[in-house]
């Protein structure tokens, strides 16, 4: 019966209130009736038809006040739970509420119906029904059963009292609107009654909409919800977008539902044909742009090539691909079938770099320069130079030719972030290991044009044996290095000129010597391990100018004052040096903190009388983000939308803006590749003065990586910016190329992209984990599947 029910809902009424609530109810009704049999008004002479009318209306209002019940029960959960999409304990606290509110919504409409019945009823008769209630009680208890014949009773009265419609409709609205504050109130102290059997994440989840009021509405790069609820507290549906404001009805829905699918059909996704096959790279694997390349001499064949148009296509799978091995495992092993190349194991097997061992490839931690293993190297560069301090002073290094980026994987016990780069195949699939085992890597080569990243941030560049003719060309790629390396930074140069008597080596190291005076570089160590049988040098930047000032010749000259060391997409090498910056207020000019409070360090050069990029004040909108995204990870992304961290290793946030997303996730095991957008501000400085790292892309060309490289990608309103540009579809397949298969996409954008991106993903046959929406903006959370296509798509530019 609805009595139990609604005290169940209502943890506040014992079921003898609300009994005694009813009987009051019921012979209200009664001596309504006797009251209108007896009183002296005129009785309409259509009663029949009047009542009927009236029926109708209270049906439709019946209708109504059921939509207003779903709403506001609903509150700010406007998504039903999937189980598989959510944890465990949290599936279960949001099925019970779910099942609990659905099943008790015809009560509730019973017991509206009779508290409304009530509050039409005169004074007189509420006074003389409280006077007989005693009496009455033991009666009326058995006409409980009976409450469908009270309900029709309900509406013969509405028909006869026809003529005050008026004041009824005012108290029906009044009485929704109080029954509308007990529901959220009840069902708010329900889930505070529950809040033992949840955990304390899901408590601090709950706050979540109380901190939504936090967001800075000025901001046009931040959503207006600051923090989307978690998974327990939001009942998200995994399949479907939301309506904001109220509920429509099925009709709409189904048809809603039928035109995402229709829209889903028009997206016919081909498979690429490629002579790179799974490891294909547009912009790296443009054939035709080789062939037609004047020289190849400056490894301008190495450099990006990007086609016209960027790929729609999408790239095939490895034969046998399976999860990669977990980190920390994988930095030793990885499947053979992921990464089937052997060529570098029968190369290098001698040196330790990888080898062939059943079904793994296996790699024993060795390079060229360390055999014996990674760490003892690098624990005799710091015995050589205790000032290089790594995961303290040191905290963010750039390691040129890495190879398959052993030394940047065990520097990692060192809390140290190595950004290795090597081109691609110049030792076949070098990159493709490193990142294959949890390493950060780029394919990228110096040639012609400067490395993709800001001027002075690197506190260490690191190159063993790495081959690079640092002397030619008035010292070219050397004074690249010396663009990128922050004053007071280190150079490690581990190589066989430092150590060997070949002529040939000798030549180069003394052209070295010469051109590392000329840049006032400081050689503040030379040392050869025994055990390893290898030397290294290790050179000091300057932090001042004085020794430039002093020089005799201005070889290598210093570049202009307008030529910006931080401009680095797609410029030309020029073969000059950059001062260092004389202010105290200049970046570059001292040191930055050391790890880890770097990490939340408002940087000294940040002033007030900058503007931010969500328009306040720098230093407070360097706190804001950061404040922002530990909500966020904190309250969502780690428990809330079902993902399984311990899977995570190789991330990227494609659109940063501080790196607070990267530095909200400091404490997991992972690591984050930021990547400002060129047409973004330049925020990437910033990222790195806080221990951080990152690159400069265009999101409407390939990035710079092989084929399922990230387990998560996440995108901050990236989508709808990238849109007003180029093709939206493009930049789908770039996302599935550079995915694992299984890997998460997180997407925060409005809710219109939101909808299209949900479309297509489905078409690609990718799992949609959650979808959430509100005042304009969303978000999705999707799983990349295996499926590939059919269909085959020639590029003719990507064919030997």
């Amino acid at each position: 019966m609805a009595i139990g029910k609604y005290s169940r809902v209502d943890g506040r009424r014992s079921s003898g209130y609300c009994s005694t609530v009813t009987v009051v109810a019921f012979v209200a009704l009664c001596l309504v009736g006797v009251w209108m049999m007896t009183s002296s008004s005129v009785v309409p002479e259509k009663s029949g038809d009047v009542s009927q009318e009236s029926n109708n209306e209270v049906k439709e209002q019946t209708e109504v006040k059921e939509q207003v019940s779903e709403t506001d029960n609903s509150s700010s959960r406007q998504f039903e739970d999937n189980p598989g999409d959510l944890p465990e304990d949290a599936t279960k606290e949001d099925s019970n509420v779910s099942s609990e509110d659905s099943s008790n919504l015809p009560e509730k409409q019973e017991e509206k119906l009779q508290e409304n019945s009530v509050d039409n009823s005169s004074e007189d008769a509420n006074t003389e029904e409280a006077d007989k209630k005693k009496e009455d009680e033991g009666s009326k208890t058995e006409n409980l059963e009976s409450n469908a014949d009270t309900t029709d009773s309900n509406k013969e009265d509405s028909g006869d009292t026809s003529s005050k419609e008026s004041d009824s409709d005012e108290s029906e609205k009044k009485n929704e609107s109080d029954d509308d504050k007990k529901s959220d109130s009840d069902e708010n102290e329900k889930k505070t009654d529950n809040s033992d059997e949840t955990t304390d994440t899901r408590i601090e989840e709950k706050v979540e909409q109380s901190d939504n009021k936090e967001s800075d509405g000025s901001s046009s790069e931040k959503s207006t919800n600051e923090v989307y609820p978690s998974g327990a507290q939001s009942e998200l549906l995994s399949e479907s977008t939301t309506q904001t404001g109220s509920f429509s009805t099925q009709a709409a829905e189904s048809k809603h539902e039928k035109e995402a699918h229709e829209s889903s059909k028009q997206y016919k996704w081909k498979l690429c044909n490629v002579t790179a096959g799974p490891d294909f790279i547009p912009c790296l694997d443009n054939w035709k742009a080789v062939r037609s390349l004047r020289s190849t001499k400056h490894y301008e064949h190495r450099e990006r090539h990007c086609p016209e148009e960027p790929p729609t296509c999408l790239v095939s799978l490895p034969e046998g691909y399976k999860r990669p091995v977990e980190w920390p495992k994988s930095r030793d092993k990885i499947w053979y079938y992921n990464v089937p190349h052997t060529k570098l194991a029968e190369v290098k097997g001698h040196q330790n770099w990888v080898k062939v061992t059943g079904e793994y490839l296996t790699f024993p931690g060795g390079g060229t320069q360390f055999k014996h293993g990674a760490l003892h190297y690098i624990d005799f560069i710091q015995e050589s130079v205790p000032d290089i301090a790594w995961g303290k002073r040191t905290r963010v290094i750039l390691d040129v030719g890495c190879g398959v980026a052993s030394f940047g994987g065990f520097l990692f016990e060192r809390d140290v972030l190595a950004m290795s780069l090597a081109p691609k195949d110049e030792h076949e699939a070098q990159v493709q290991f490193a990142l294959e085992r949890g390493i950060p890597a780029i394919s990228a080569v110096m040639g012609t044009k400067r490395l993709p990243f800001p001027g002075r941030v690197f506190d260490a560049v690191h190159c063993a044996r790495c081959r690079v003719p640092w002397h030619v060309e008035g010292g070219k790629l050397l004074l690249e290095l010396n663009r990128v390396l922050r004053p007071g930074g280190f150079f490690v140069w581990s190589a066989t000129p430092v150590y060997q008597k070949l002529p040939e080596d000798v030549e180069i190291w003394n052209a070295m010597k010469a051109l590392t005076k000329a840049l006032c570089w400081e050689l503040v160590s030379i040392n050869k391990d025994q055990l390893n049988g290898v030397g290294v040098a290790v050179y000091k930047k300057p932090l001042s100018n004085e020794c430039y000032e002093k020089r005799s010749k201005n070889e290598p000259p210093l570049c202009g004052d307008s030529d910006d060391p931080d401009a680095a997409w797609n410029v030309k090498l020029q073969a000059c040096m950059h001062k260092v910056p004389s202010s105290s207020s200049e970046r570059g000019s001292k040191l930055p903190g050391q790890w880890p409070a770097r990490l939340t360090k408002v940087p000294y050069w940040l002033s007030s009388s900058q503007v931010g990029v969500y328009g306040k004040p720098a230093p407070e909108d360097f706190t804001d983000d950061y404040e922002h995204w530990k909500r966020v990870v904190s309250k969502s992304y780690l428990n809330g939308i079902g993902i399984q961290w311990s899977n995570v290793r190789n991330v990227m946030d494609m659109k940063s803006v501080y790196g607070g997303f990267a530095a909200a996730l400091r404490d997991l095991n992972i690591w984050v590749m930021n990547v400002v957008s060129i047409d973004s501000p330049d925020t990437l400085p910033i990222i790195y003065e806080r221990g951080l790292f990152g690159i400069y892309h265009d999101w409407c060309e390939s990035f710079s990586t092989y084929p399922r490289s990230y387990d998560l990608l996440h995108a901050d309103h990236l989508f709808s910016k990238v849109k007003k540009r180029c093709s939206l579809a493009s930049l789908v397949a770039e996302v599935d190329r550079i995915l694992r298969p299984e890997g998460k996409l997180i997407v925060r954008d409005t809710v219109e992209i939101i909808d299209e991106l949900e479309s297509m993903v489905k078409s690609m046959k990718w799992e949609v984990r959650m979808t959430y929406s509100k005042d304009n903006e969303g978000m999705l959370c999707v799983q990349k599947s295996k499926w590939r296509p059919k269909e085959v798509e020639t590029l003719k530019y990507a064919i030997l």
